[in-house]
């Protein structure tokens, strides 16, 4: 995996170091809401599946977030999907939107997909706006699509991105 840079942020691969920064940032109130559980998401972004590539994002030195990436590899569907964490502590200022634009830049320069894309909670507006911003689209509400830890579930909506409508991130 390749080291990904951004204009502000830099996407390095995970590595088995990252576990306790990552499961503090997933542990954040302001982030957890959105995740499952901050030790096994922590571990398998150290510690991804074959189909998934996890980033640190780190910014002036730190690391403030996880970014990663899954592909769909047959060819007649062929796709790549993210998703991203960013300590609430760097929220609201352009990080998240850096590491998404640089993220996608690769995968659809370098790796060559002509769509992607990103699957935040319906009711995550903060989240939804950011993409929409970045030239994601919705394409439907997938009902009852995730079940949290307290046994609820909750709709996710359904974004994506085709090669030539990514919106480059507004300077901050």
């Amino acid at each position: 995996m390749d080291v990904i840079s951004g204009h502000r942020v830099r996407l390095r691969p995970a590595v088995r170091a990252d576990m306790r920064r990552f499961r503090e940032i997933l542990a954040h109130p302001d982030v957890a809401r959105w995740w499952g559980d901050p030790d096994e998401q922590a571990a398998e972004a150290c510690a991804p599946p074959e189909d998934i590539r996890s980033y640190a994002i780190e910014y002036e030195g730190s690391v403030v977030g996880i970014i990663q990436s899954c592909e769909e590899p047959t060819p007649d569907y062929r796709h790549a999907g993210i998703d991203i964490a960013v300590h609430a502590d760097w929220h609201g200022r352009g990080i998240g939107a850096d590491a998404i634009h640089a993220l996608a830049c690769h995968l659809l320069d370098v790796d060559g997909h002509h769509r992607l894309t990103i699957d935040p909670a319906a009711d995550n507006e903060r989240a939804i706006r950011l993409y929409r911003r970045l030239g994601f689209r919705p394409v439907g509400v997938m009902r009852q699509y995730e079940r949290r830890r307290d046994g609820t579930v909750r709709d996710g909506l359904l974004m994506d991105l085709l090669a030539g409508e990514l919106v480059p991130p507004r300077r901050r």
